[in-house]
């Protein structure tokens, strides 16, 4: 149920003291990714009775719950993560919020939680990016982060699906995912552990995926490497993804190189980047697949010379190739270490696109400003 849709108006309480110029511009000199945040936020309750209400535009700051809130005791919590660009023109854009929007509601099916109306998540987005219009950064690579998340804040106990639920909205001006920068990464092959299992959560964007997911990346940190690679649960010898974000790899074959990734099991996360990039390749003249890739053919394809790259991508952090593989039983190298022309080539071709430099021949851009 919902008695909201996107001609309804939300309520505007903008800051009474805004930032000024000069901080913003001291706050966004360096963002890196997460750290600095816009003025304002966007909110939505829902109820059993009322469907989704109440949503109002103002200051960022805390949220208050109730100790019994049931998102604290088991975990009804659900995120999206998408971006804003500054155009060539001056003008901001989103990049597929729609897709994001569906996604989301995705993963508030497979934790029976409320949908939201697709041009309400749109809707939400596009007037906390006008308000904080200021705070998109302009140079090619930065972008505002938007993160949407929903959880459940009826306070009672008991295992059942929550009858309230809060819709939270905010922003933050992104640099670099990695602090490194755009360079290759070095993963850890987790054995020990497994991000989703058939029939569970993997390809849905839910807290409790991120959260069993930190003891394997400390683990990853402690053999000296930046990224943990997750195997399927099953038969424990096929790649899923890199950490939170989608894998790819490049082979060449027939005197072309063709781009390969995992393909969607449920154990997945859709990735929306991905998508694109499948796209893109073709656009590109490279061959696109989806299949199984176990870990003993990524090792052989690259000693054989039949692998020449590998990369992972995502909203955060677009494309971050992999220039070193380790795990329990040794380790090798890929391309030299560095970043191959295929993904520097793709990555370069998705910025321009995003930031108004490329045609958007697809109609993936949604104008906001």
């Amino acid at each position: 149920m919902s008695t909201l849709t996107a001609s309804t108006a939300f309520e505007v309480h903008p800051s009474t003291h805004p930032v000024s110029e000069a901080e913003r511009a001291e706050r966004m000199k360096n963002p890196g990714f997460g750290k600095v945040f816009t003025e304002h936020m966007v909110t939505l309750t829902w109820d059993e009775g009322r469907g989704w209400h109440s949503g109002v535009l103002k200051p960022y700051g805390p949220l208050l719950l109730d100790p019994a809130a049931s998102v604290l005791h088991y975990g009804q919590a659900i995120f999206e993560g998408f971006k804003a660009y500054r155009q060539q023109d001056g003008g901001i854009k989103t990049y597929r919020p729609f897709e994001n929007a569906a996604r989301f509601n995705r993963s508030a099916e497979r934790l029976a939680m409320p949908a939201l109306p697709e041009e309400l998540f749109v809707e939400a987005s596009d007037l906390l990016i006008r308000q904080d219009a200021a705070w998109v950064p302009g140079a090619i690579g930065e972008s505002l982060y938007l993160r949407p998340l929903m959880i459940a804040t009826e306070g009672a106990l008991g295992v059942r699906p929550a009858k309230e639920y809060l819709f939270v909205l905010f922003a933050s001006p992104s640099g670099s995912y990695f602090p490194g920068g755009v360079k290759p990464v070095t993963v850890w092959i987790s054995e020990d552990y497994v991000r989703a299992a058939p029939g569970g959560t993997g390809f849905a964007k839910c807290a409790g995926n991120y959260a069993a997911s930190l003891v394997a990346q400390k683990q990853a940190q402690g053999k000296g490497c930046d990224q943990v690679v997750w195997l399927d649960a099953v038969q424990r010898k096929y790649i899923e993804e890199m950490g939170g974000m989608n894998i790819f790899f490049v082979y060449q074959e027939g005197g072309r190189s063709v781009v390969v990734t995992p393909e969607l099991t449920g154990t997945l996360l859709p990735g929306i980047t991905r998508k694109s990039l499948l796209d893109l390749s073709q656009e590109l003249g490279y061959g696109a697949e989806e299949r199984k890739i176990s870990t003993q053919e990524w090792e052989a394809a690259v000693k054989e010379g039949r692998m020449t790259e590998a990369f992972a991508c995502g909203t955060a952090a677009v494309i971050t190739p992999i220039g070193r593989v380790k795990s329990a039983h040794g380790e090798f190298e890929i391309n030299g270490g560095g970043t191959g022309p295929v993904a520097a080539r793709l990555r370069e071709h998705l910025l321009n696109l995003q930031h108004g430099v490329a045609p958007d021949t697809h109609g993936w851009m949604h104008p906001v400003v």
